[in-house]
């Protein structure tokens, strides 16, 4: 990435990365889905169906955890021989283990709002589903928190110290999406990784040298700053008609073996800023094209506000969409970038410089149509889910060739 500039070192030196922290942080726990939910026709067991329920679910929760709720509105209809509940969405089984957010933002290419789900009680798909028993949601979220803090640590002894009480308290605090309550915890299972949010300005002004007397050091992980070594991040691909001329046409995923996941922990060693857009070049490569390729597809540009904006009700987006504009140190005049990459597999040498190359798809992270420019560890720290992952969801009409990934289990 870029650093020299007198136009943008200014720019830098204005933002207040810290309120821009608090902000997107507080942005994010507050997000919800609006969705409406119907009883399948099969399940209507009196003369009159149930009306639909309208509810916000929060991104960063899970489907099973509104059954409370939901219980209570279709009380009546609930049939003796009840199995677990679950959701489906235009004939596809919902996967109860990830969050509402990622499901939204994967299977519905235009927002649609309310995101109108089909309701059971009975027949739960177990060829398709793991059933969901008691509790089953919080240990899935344990082990995740787990996972995630081996990626970045090399370690679970955080997770593993944090006493029963603080357990009980984290897991309520994500399930009501009480944000201080749970950063109260989170602080001691994220060393390193909390706090305000002005060492991006640190960053951003540091020139990149690997002499720690010139500022390297800075821009090092996991060495004695404590920071994290590595990003945990999971990405969901879903790949659609090549000759579809609008990606948010695509047609509705019928099938889990249309979505294809991969989980990569990427490096922050190294003496420099990693972008959204290393990350994921080094995780899915192939996705990447020259813009001479896509002249040639002649793809329709959608008509959109260029400013990405956060699916949800309630408090407004603005100002996640502005402290995303704002951390992002592109500009129109920078010149170009300079990180060190790994080759892009499979393009050769002609497929340009890193920069050069554009992603032929979709990205969004809570909601969000990410600027693929903005510093990784940024997104890491304000973006990420409460079991502390990256959840990168991208719609593209490349076909995925060999990936270190697996189908939705």
């Amino acid at each position: 990435m870029a650093r020299g500039g007198k136009q943008q070192k200014k720019k830098v030196e204005e933002v207040d990365f810290g309120v821009i922290t608090a902000e997107a942080r507080k942005q994010v726990w507050s997000g919800a889905v609006p969705i409406q939910l119907h009883l399948h026709p099969s399940e209507i067991t009196g003369s009159q169906a149930p009306s639909p329920f309208l509810m916000l679910a929060p991104r960063n929760g899970y489907l099973p955890l509104l059954e409370p709720e939901i219980q209570q509105h279709f009380a009546k209809a609930i049939p003796s021989n009840a199995d677990s509940i679950w959701f489906d969405y235009q004939g596809l089984p919902l996967k109860w283990h990830i969050p509402t957010g990622v499901l939204y933002d994967l299977l519905v290419a235009e927002f649609e709002r309310p995101w109108n789900l089909t309701l059971h009680f009975r027949a739960y798909p177990v060829e398709v589903l793991t059933v969901c028993e008691d509790d089953a949601v919080k240990w899935n979220f344990v082990n995740a928190l787990k996972e995630a803090s081996y990626v970045m640590y090399g370690n679970i002894k955080s997770v593993m110290n944090i006493s029963q009480l603080d357990q009980v308290e984290l897991w309520r605090c994500v399930v009501k999406g009480e944000l201080e309550g749970y950063d109260r915890i989170a602080a001691r299972l994220r060393p390193g990784f909390g706090g305000g949010g002005n060492w991006v300005r640190e960053i951003l002004l540091t020139p990149t040298c690997d002499d720690a007397s010139s500022g390297g050091a800075l821009l090092r992980a996991g060495s004695e700053s404590g920071r994290p070594s590595r990003v945990p991040i999971r990405v969901y691909l879903r790949t659609v008609d090549r000759d579809l001329d609008d990606l948010f046409d695509a047609a509705p995923v019928s099938s889990w073996d249309e979505v294809v996941y991969t989980t990569r922990p990427i490096d922050l060693r190294g003496g420099s800023i990693l972008t959204v857009r290393d990350a994921l070049l080094k995780m899915v490569p192939h996705l990447f094209t020259r813009p001479e390729s896509l002249d040639e597809l002649s793809v329709k540009p959608r008509e959109s506000s260029p400013t990405s904006k956060l699916e949800t009700e309630g408090p407004t987006d603005d100002s996640v969409s502005q402290a995303i504009s704002d951390a992002s140190p592109k500009t129109a005049d920078e010149e170009p970038s300079t990180s060190p990459i790994e080759p892009v597999a499979g393009l050769g040498s002609a497929a340009g410089e890193p920069d050069d190359l554009v992603l032929e798809g979709i990205v969004r992270v809570q909601g969000i149509e990410l600027n693929l420019d903005l510093p990784l560890e940024w997104v890491a720290r304000n973006l990420c889910g409460p079991e502390n992952f990256i959840h990168l969801i991208v719609i593209s009409r490349r076909v995925t060739l060999q990936l270190p990934s697996k189908a939705m289990e």
